[in-house]
């Protein structure tokens, strides 16, 4: 064909191309112009698709010969849309602007810790701890930093990999469409990608360099944070090796290597300026759960105090349960506060927690002045102000001749005064606390180890046993009462409640209180265990030495464990035996006030023997899980003491058993009146190995659950509560028996206390020579009041035959 021919055939194409797009696109605006009201925002999104793939399907049908030029604008939209992302999530800026703020000042205190590590005048355990605990926040927020910093590096190099791939595309930078009009289009649009791939390379790359310049000046500060704490373990090391062989000589020989009072004081005020400021600089949200804290014991204990004043029935009854919390609201409120509060944060500065703790003992001061015999207050008092001093000591940064010998007066005034209390508190002991002798005892022998270390030069032990014994004393007596003020404002809360029909207006605060102070007793005592570790300064010691015990991986045949999973493993089923008991405890106690009587046997109570055997497997298996132990090694273990559990424990497995059975088939439930063994009483627990029964005469008997399965047993309550009660009566001979007959029936007839369906019934069962034997039968709607019923009926019949004159038979 000659090669105009084939020219003309291509212009023709183009232009009929031309044509039909304008048609196409004439015919689209006019049904728009006229029917735009008409149409919904879906049907117009269908039709613009619609012509979209009907300008394709033109594309592709002139350019017959360059198929991939769809998939070649395709790769262009889609490298398009990327970078324009890219754009975005750069122009956004990156969250790094607060990290380049603080690593100057980061970098300022790192170098004030260094030279004052380097100085002589680190020369007390109690510095040597505040610049670690300094370095240990430091290193907190560096672990933050760099966390941060690797998830923006990351969407960096994910986005410098993104743009490499254009780069890197062959297919873009080769392709050449055939068609001379689709060609250029395809050029020009390369051209707009090139350059804004450019751009967006720029901008990532120099973001990426930023974050990476930060994340080293980040890692040099890291390691000279490591190093400083290694230099100050390794002083602290050397102190207590020191501590132990004493800085001192005796006290009767004068030692003036160590620096003036006033260069202590002048160090230690500038060290704590530093210390409170960045307290209340840093750690917002902490602050905030404290004060939120703060605002829930406050509020709960007046809101319970407002309703009960509401409510004045029984008074001095409530007087006398909750005295510290009706009479001292705001005093409870406080103390338990700044009690608790100083322990939400990870070693807040010494003069911030001593601060609380000096209002804390305070607060115990007015409340041991209102309720307590003055002998007790008096000791507090005089004591108070020696731990005023003791916490100005123990603030001191430097080793000073002035702060031993005022420890050494400390703690001989400390043993006198404890010691006339205790000697007084014998003499006069109505009033005082349950262990205060006890207490005495300890304080004083931790006094007299104080003196003694300090006598022989060993001054840094001897200000750390002495202020352990102040503060552990102190600390003894706010546990206390928070205790106490917890169960009274618990008291409270019930009694606030018995008005209404809630569910809590139904607990028993007295087994609650057994119950709960229990717990409360264990909580406190860990937290002073806590502060009397933190007040010798081994709290980390401990901590570090008591984690790598417990994590450390030991062997035993072939099978891999933790002392920490052992652990693990009893503190789940503790907690899952003590959630069991707390959930059957509460289903019941609903189960108990139910108000019909059916449905109290519905839902009784054998259901919470279910609940407590499904709460404890399910704290089992979780408890396996969460401590490590290999299931495979369990499942060998299982089967290897099979035998032992067939023989050695048969009759444990066969209780066991046998409560699972009572659960589900239930013939006794939690308060049946049952007979079994010749014992009767009342079901008061069903365990998942035994169950208890109180007898009539106050003993509770411990029955194997296999017994009630195994054994005959009475239930007299099974189905109903009814009872039948059998009399029987003897009148002497020649009585008239009709009449006898008649006195009796109409005597049980028409009583409110005597069942009418079945009614009673009298029958003659025996004459003798001597009298007329009659067996009467009549039910009693409660078997708990059969025995009562029984013997107003037996007094009823000898009043009446008595006043009818019927004689009895004489012996």
């Amino acid at each position: 064909m000659p090669k105009h021919e084939l020219a003309m055939r291509k212009i023709f194409k183009i232009a009929s191309l031309v044509l039909l797009l304008l048609f196409a696109f004439s015919i689209d605006n006019g049904f728009a112009q006229t029917a735009a009201k008409k149409k919904k925002p879906k049907v117009l999104r269908e039709s613009a698709r619609k012509l979209m793939h009907s300008r394709d399907s033109l594309f592709q049908a002139l350019n017959k010969g360059d198929t991939s030029f769809s998939s070649l604008v395709q790769r262009l939209s889609q490298y398009t849309n990327s970078f324009n992302q890219i754009n975005n999530s750069l122009a956004e800026g990156l969250d790094t602007a607060d990290v380049s703020q603080q690593i100057p000042t980061v970098v300022k205190r790192i170098s004030r810790i260094k030279a004052l590590v380097n100085t002589k005048k680190s020369s007390t355990l109690r510095y040597l701890f505040v610049l670690r605990d300094n370095l240990d926040h430091l290193q907190d927020d560096l672990d933050g930093w760099e966390s941060d910093l690797d998830d923006v590096n990351t969407k960096l190099v994910q986005n410098q990999h993104d743009l490499l791939k254009f780069k890197s595309d062959s297919l873009l930078a080769n392709a050449i469409p055939s068609d001379t009009a689709l060609r250029d289009a395809f050029f020009d649009k390369r051209a707009d990608l090139g350059q804004l791939w450019r751009k967006t390379d720029s901008t990532n790359r120099g973001d990426l360099l930023k974050v990476n310049l930060l994340q080293n000046k980040i890692a040099t500060i890291y390691s000279t944070i490591l190093d400083e704490s290694d230099q100050i373990d390794a002083k602290i090391k050397k102190f207590a090796l020191r501590a132990i062989s004493g800085e001192f000589d005796y006290v009767w020989i004068r030692n003036n290597q160590y620096n003036p009072l006033d260069s202590a004081l002048n160090g230690t005020v500038k060290l704590n300026t530093i210390q409170v400021s960045f307290f209340f600089k840093s750690k917002a949200t902490v602050h905030i759960i404290a004060l939120a804290f703060f605002l829930l014991i406050v509020g709960w204990i007046l809101y319970n105090r407002l309703k009960t004043i509401k409510h004045l029935e029984h008074r001095e009854i409530i007087i006398d349960h909750t005295k510290f919390v009706y009479k001292n609201p705001l005093t409870s409120a406080l103390l338990i506060v700044t009690t608790i509060t100083p322990y939400f944060y990870d070693h807040p500065p010494v003069f911030i927690f001593e601060c609380a703790f000096i209002i804390t003992t305070v607060l115990v001061l007015i409340l041991v002045r209102k309720y307590f015999p003055l002998s007790l207050f008096h000791f507090l008092f005089q004591l108070f102000w020696l731990t005023l001093i003791y916490s100005l000591s123990n603030l001191l940064i430097q080793i000073t001749n002035a702060d031993r010998y005022v420890i050494l007066v400390l703690s001989i005034i400390s043993i006198i005064i404890a010691v006339r209390f205790y000697i007084k508190s014998k003499k006069e002991p109505e009033g005082h606390l349950r262990y205060t002798h006890i207490v005495l005892i300890i304080f004083i022998l931790l006094q007299v180890i104080s003196l003694i270390l300090n006598t022989t030069g060993r001054f840094s032990l001897a200000k750390i046993v002495g202020i352990t014994a102040v503060f552990n004393l102190w600390l003894t007596m706010s546990l206390y009462f928070i205790n106490r003020i917890i169960i009274q404002v618990m008291f409270l809360q019930l009694h606030t409640k018995r008005a209404e029909s809630s569910f809590i207006s139904h607990l028993d605060y007295n087994e609650l209180q057994k119950k709960f102070r229990n717990i409360l007793t264990i909580f406190a005592s860990l937290l002073w265990i806590f502060f009397l570790l933190q007040n010798l300064n081994v709290d980390d010691w401990v901590h570090d030495n008591l984690l790598d015990a417990l994590n450390l991986q030991r062997t035993i045949g072939g099978a891999t464990f933790t002392y920490g999973g052992f652990v693990i493993f009893f503190i789940v089923i503790w907690v899952s035996s003590l959630l069991s008991r707390v959930i059957s405890y509460f289903y019941d106690l609903s189960a108990q006030h139910a108000n019909d009587l059916s449905v109290l046997k519905k839902k009784n109570r054998a259901s919470t023997l279910l609940i407590r055997i499904g709460v404890f497997s399910a704290g089992f298996l979780l408890a396996v899980a969460a401590s490590g132990f290999p299931l495979d090694k369990l499942t060998i273990i299982f089967s290897a003491l099979g035998v032992g559990i067939g023989f050695g424990l048969q009759n444990i497995t066969n209780n066991l058993v046998s409560g699972m059975i009572l659960a589900f088939e239930k013939p006794i439930q939690i308060g049946d009146i049952i007979e079994v063994n010749n014992r009767t009483g009342t079901v008061k627990e069903i365990g998942i190995r035994s169950s208890k029964l109180a007898t009539g005469n106050g003993s509770e008997v411990i029955i194997p659950n296999g017994d009630l399965i195994s054994q005959n047993v009475v239930n007299w309550t099974l189905s109903n509560t009814n009872r039948q009660i059998e009399l029987v009566v003897s009148v002497a001979f020649g009585s008239d028996i009709q009449k006898v007959t008649k006195i009796l029936h109409d005597m049980l007839c028409n009583r409110d206390d005597i069942m009418t369906a079945p009614g009673p019934q009298v029958f003659l069962t025996s004459i003798t020579d001597k009298s007329a034997d009659f067996q009467v039968f009549f039910w009693a709607a409660d078997i708990a009041d059969y025995l009562e019923l029984r013997s107003r009926i037996l007094a009823n019949i000898c009043e009446t035959f008595e006043k009818e004159g019927i004689q009895l038979p004489k012996s």
